[in-house]
């Protein structure tokens, strides 16, 4: 097995990550074509093309599988890090910015639950990167080796990971007060659904559909959407009259119980199970990352459906 340069890891790492040679080279601190040559030189160590040079850049298979070859020194670096910091304190250095250790979080998530779990770890030192997408494509990025662990609501394990249930989150159908009193006075049914936009978070959001779908029985429902690629901006639209949306209660607990969001679906709910992978390591670092949101979703989330 051949030793491979960490700074051509990191090259190849910084090319991925930042999507061009221009921006790797200015957060690793070299020129241009100090990137190229790295990536030129692991190329030929490797024996075969790693980045695809197109618009947007993308890795090839064998890249995907050095990538999760760097992030995992990284994940060794950090976790080097941590125990010299417990040995001898002022023996351990900071953390470069580039060797960043990066998890894919659901923006609902984000938004409720996770964000303040890991914030001891971030006080710390870790140099965590959280990335945000639907929580039904969150487990695409520890797929491709682009992060180390994910939430999503994806119940079955990836190869070389282990899985576990977090738990159950809960999303209702909300909208203003005063957007209620006019559209939908009665609530939300299955006759009036299609006449009012739903904020969805964008494209690849199915929840809107899934409640619908679920509430009124119907195998297929056709909406008219809005995107907001945020979860408190979907709160916010919604509280400015955009029109209607589901999204977690735990976002909007505090203004459905001061009467500024209304449940217009009161009689339905959605339940989204969210489960957290990692790869199969021993590793202080990833275990650390695992308990803080194991518990912070014991806290949070339903208790996971058995």
């Amino acid at each position: 097995m051949s030793t491979f340069d960490p700074d051509a890891l990191e090259c190849l790492a910084a090319i991925i990550e930042e999507g061009g040679f221009e921006r790797a080279a200015q957060r690793l601190s070299i020129t241009q074509s100090a990137v190229s040559q790295r990536l030129r030189a692991l190329e030929a160590q490797v024996g075969t093309v790693l980045i695809v040079r197109s618009r947007p850049l993308k890795p090839t298979q064998a890249g995907q599988l050095m990538l999760k070859h760097a992030k995992m020194m990284r994940l060794l670096r950090a976790d080097l890090e941590r125990d010299l910091k417990e040995l001898a304190p002022s023996s351990a250095g900071s953390s470069r910015e580039e060797e960043r250790i990066s998890v894919a979080i659901n923006a609902d998530s984000i938004a409720t639950w996770a964000l303040p779990a890991l914030g001891a770890l971030a006080q710390g030192g870790l140099p965590i990167e959280i990335i945000t997408d639907d929580q039904e494509f969150t487990h695409e990025w520890l797929r491709e080796g682009q992060v180390l662990g994910c939430v999503t609501s994806l119940g079955q394990s990836l190869r070389g990971c282990k899985m576990e249930s977090l738990g159950t989150m809960n999303y209702v159908a909300v909208a203003s007060a005063a957007y209620a009193a006019v559209h939908c006075p009665a609530g939300l049914t299955a006759h009036n659904f299609h006449k009012m936009p739903f904020v969805a978070f964008n494209r690849k959001d199915h929840l809107q559909h899934g409640f619908v779908s679920r509430a009124f029985g119907l195998p297929r429902v056709m909406l008219k959407q809005l995107f907001v690629p945020s979860s408190e901006g979907q709160v916010r639209a919604v509280r400015a009259g955009w029109g209607v949306s589901v999204v977690p209660e735990l976002i909007v607990r505090d203004a459905l119980a001061r009467g500024e969001l209304v449940n217009i679906a009161p009689r339905h709910q959605l339940g989204v199970a969210l489960f957290w992978h990692c790869w199969n390591l021993n590793s202080d670092v990833l275990e650390a990352i695992s308990a803080t949101l194991r518990e912070a979703a014991s806290h949070s989330l339903l208790p996971p459906v058995r």
